[in-house]
């Protein structure tokens, strides 16, 4: 029993040792995301920019990643999508802040309609006065190259392809208010 007992304890140790990881220079776990992250438009006045966001520890037989942000608090009984990136090359490890407005999205990265109707990175704008609302920033870790959508995708299909071929996944969640 003991031996049984080490051995799975080894194996938790290790498989957390290489779990798959997403961290932020910019945006903290569980912290209020800042004004550069803030949407421009809506009444909201901030820098929209996206953040630096990193990743490591992606599990074997990663073909492409996706990242998403995602606020499941947004008052339309479906939440919001702030940003749709996929086709991003199993060879990044991550997207630089900014990087819209830099143009420096990964060669051959595609970014989906967001929820403001654009196809870039919309920053945070909640109902003034509302609760602090809940951004979900997720790397997916992909089993094919390339996801079969059209160019038009909505996020909802575009997250149904995510879903369907994902091997793995990881997230950061900061909040903002206004």
């Amino acid at each position: 029993m003991k031996r049984t007992l080490g051995f799975i304890f080894a194996a938790l140790l290790a498989g957390n040792a290489m779990a798959f990881d997403l961290t932020s220079p910019d945006v903290k776990m569980g912290h209020p995301m800042g004004e550069e992250q803030e949407y421009k438009g809506f009444g909201c006045k901030g820098g929209n920019l996206s953040p630096e966001l990193n990743w490591k520890g992606a599990p074997a037989g990663t073909l492409s990643y996706a990242v998403t942000v995602y606020d499941p608090d947004a008052p339309t009984g479906s939440g919001w999508w702030h940003w749709v990136v996929y086709d991003i090359p199993a060879s990044a490890s991550g997207l630089p802040g900014g990087a819209v407005v830099k143009a420096a999205l990964p060669a051959g990265a595609k970014q989906g309609r967001n929820d403001y109707g654009d196809r870039n990175f919309g920053g945070a704008c909640p109902p003034a006065g509302d609760k602090p609302h809940h951004y979900i920033f997720t790397v997916y870790a992909l089993k094919v190259a390339k996801l079969d959508v059209p160019e038009d995708a909505s996020p909802a299909l575009i997250g149904f392809m995510l879903h369907a071929n994902r091997i793995g996944l990881a997230k950061l969640t900061a909040t903002y208010s206004r």
